[in-house]
């Protein structure tokens, strides 16, 4: 049963438990650092984004308790006659809320937020790995349609 569920932009106070979410799973456990006192990249990183217009970083809260997080990035491009796309990514829901349907709360709040902004398509990249993640944002509409690459610096 879920209390009041609500949606806001994160603040400071929020980076400690933002990090911790990305850090509870086994692939964010070995990229992130949890001990506190946080590494000061991780404020660096809050500052810009807090201060970028075409950065959300997002929290979603239940009864005042922050239960999930995510981040939206607005791209403007040439591409499809100069639409704007919503980039979501470091989407998650704590531990103990997890398979209640927040995390669908989550997205679709991410997506209405990107029809406000005027997007025209919405993307969102998972790990290779995650096959549960894929079969949930399948389920949510979201399509494969690209392969990925990175390059670590």
């Amino acid at each position: 049963m879920t209390g009041e569920i609500a949606f806001r932009r994160a603040k400071q106070a929020d980076v400690s438990t933002i990090v911790a979410m990305l850090a509870d799973d086994p692939l964010g456990s070995g990229r992130e650092n949890i001990s506190e006192p946080l590494a000061e990249g991780y404020f660096k990183a809050f500052a810009a984004i807090d201060a970028d217009p075409n950065q959300l970083l997002a929290v979603m809260t239940e009864d005042g308790r922050t239960v999930g997080t995510l981040q939206l990035t607005f791209i403007a491009g040439l591409s499809r006659q100069g639409a704007l796309r919503g980039q979501i990514e470091a989407v998650r829901v704590i531990w103990d809320r997890q398979g209640q349907r927040l995390g669908q709360k989550l997205i679709e709040w991410a997506v209405e937020q990107c029809r406000k902004r005027g997007c025209r398509v919405v993307q969102l990249t998972t790990d290779r790995s995650r096959h549960d993640a894929h079969r949930f944002y399948e389920r949510l509409g979201f399509k494969q349609s690209h392969l990925g690459y990175k390059i670590d610096l």
